[in-house]
């Protein structure tokens, strides 16, 4: 026999990062018949399910009541006027992430994954360190980290907080500025709005929620406008003091200051790959720290793979947990996989909400030349009984030169819900003759989609 014989590692795969992606990698790779661990140094589940989607969409559900429980009167019912307290949800919405997280942690259990609470970093192309001082050895190492929220470079930014934080109030403010224009600054104007605060939205340029198409956009904002939500556009913060009262001042160039109880920053998020230990062993990131990976998933070093937000492909939760599966499958299950990042639905829930799949129709135009677009701008049944002006838009982007749905694009109650299935035939590549062909379901808002002329 020559030379010795190889020493075996402790595990086939140690993810670091028990989110969405790291957990569904770990629990296939498992099934697979690999040995896996799993690290983790704050709660198993991740943004998505501690501090993120899930909890916030659970707000969205309280927030949503203002507006019911007044509708309720056009519908016959006698409500009395109701008074909110935050406190209630707040501890319903973290008892609710704790059975989640405990959801998590039996997957992992029944699927003989190796839990460890704590942080670990990677000390070779094998090898791993937890915060307790083991050494630990893998065949592969998968790196699911995610992202965080990012705090601007000003004067005074320590006063105020971020979407993490915000779960953890220990009272609704009466005054909240919100910096931002994206999703998250938009679905957190929206929540505090019906729950009786007074909001403002500071946005450094002069548009919001950039990537949606822009007549959903706008319709957003007047809408928001409508409900007493307030915008100061092309206004990047400048600082913030704190008064002797606890309330904030916040400085906008160019503007008057704003005073204000509660200050969130929903201004973007970064890769969270910092102190990882990545560049001692060869792992290349890009010029925001993500993790350079190829379609398979695999870094820069042979054994280190990298899924979900570290990665900064797209920043959502489905799409991390595609990514941790195809991963693996292809190292594990013998069945090589990508994902495909076309025609990806997503959703702002917003007052109301906004969901998109596809092409918007200014990018349409770029890329195709001649499309068609189809509208309906409608106001749903149940705002007109409880006499709401609340109009709903929905958008069709057809490619004219084959009639083919190249995008959806949506406002309304309910959005999300109908454009999940709407996005299977968008995906599909169906033509706007197959929405035609397709009989309205009455009477129902998502009807419109077929409808339209």
């Amino acid at each position: 026999m020559n030379g010795a014989a190889a020493m075996p590692y402790d595990f086939d795969l140690f993810v670091i990062g028990a989110g969405s992606g790291g957990v569904r990698a770990a629990r296939i790779a498992a099934s697979h018949g690999a040995s896996v661990a799993i690290a983790e140094e704050y709660r198993v589940g991740g943004t998505c399910v501690i501090r993120g989607c899930v909890p916030k969409k659970l707000l969205v559900y309280g927030a949503h009541f203002a507006e019911d429980l007044k509708d309720a009167r056009r519908f016959g019912w006698n409500v009395p006027d109701c008074d909110f307290d935050w406190t209630v949800l707040r501890n319903n919405v973290l008892a609710d992430v704790d059975r989640l997280e405990g959801m998590y942690g039996n997957t992992l259990e029944s699927h003989n994954v190796r839990l460890f609470r704590e942080r670990a970093t990677i000390t070779g192309v094998h090898s791993v360190t937890l915060a307790s001082g083991r050494a630990i050895t893998a065949k592969y190492i998968l790196i699911a980290t995610g992202a965080w929220p990012m705090l601007p470079e000003i004067e005074g930014a320590e006063h105020g907080i971020t979407s993490n934080e915000v779960f953890h109030l220990d009272e609704c403010p009466r005054r909240v500025v919100i910096a931002g224009g994206g999703y998250i600054a938009n679905e957190f104007a929206g929540i505090f709005n019906e729950f009786g605060a007074h909001v403002t939205l500071v946005n450094r340029s002069d548009q919001m929620l950039r990537g949606y198409d822009a007549q959903i956009r706008d319709r957003l904002l007047q809408i928001s406008l409508s409900k007493g939500i307030n915008f100061r556009f092309n206004a990047p913060l400048e600082r913030v003091g704190k008064r002797e009262d606890g309330t904030l001042r916040v400085h906008i160039r160019d503007g008057d200051p704003i005073d204000c109880d509660l200050l969130i920053f929903a201004t973007g998020r970064r890769p969270k790959s910092d102190e990882l230990g990545l560049e001692d062993v060869g792992v290349e990131l890009d010029g925001k720290g993500a993790i350079r990976v190829d379609d398979h998933s695999r870094t820069s070093v042979e054994s280190i793979y990298a899924v979900g937000d570290v990665t900064d492909r797209v920043q959502l939760t489905p799409v991390a947990i595609r990514e941790g599966h195809a991963f693996a499958d292809t190292v594990f299950g013998g069945n090589p996989r990508t994902v495909d990042y076309g025609c990806i639905p997503s959703a702002v829930f917003s007052h109301p909400p906004i969901a998109a799949v596809g092409m918007t129709e200014a990018e349409a135009r770029d890329r195709l030349g001649a499309v068609k677009v189809y509208t309906s701008d409608f106001r749903a049944m149940k705002n007109v009984l409880a006499g709401r002006d609340e109009r709903a838009l929905y958008k069709m982007v057809v490619d004219a030169a084959t009639e083919r749905v190249v995008g959806l694009h949506m406002i309304g109650p309910d959005a999300p819900e109908i454009l999940q299935a709407a996005a299977v035939a968008v995906k599909a590549g169906l033509t706007k003759q197959a929405f035609d062909d397709t009989i309205a379901l009455h009477p129902s808002m998502a009807e419109e989609l077929v409808l339209l002329r």
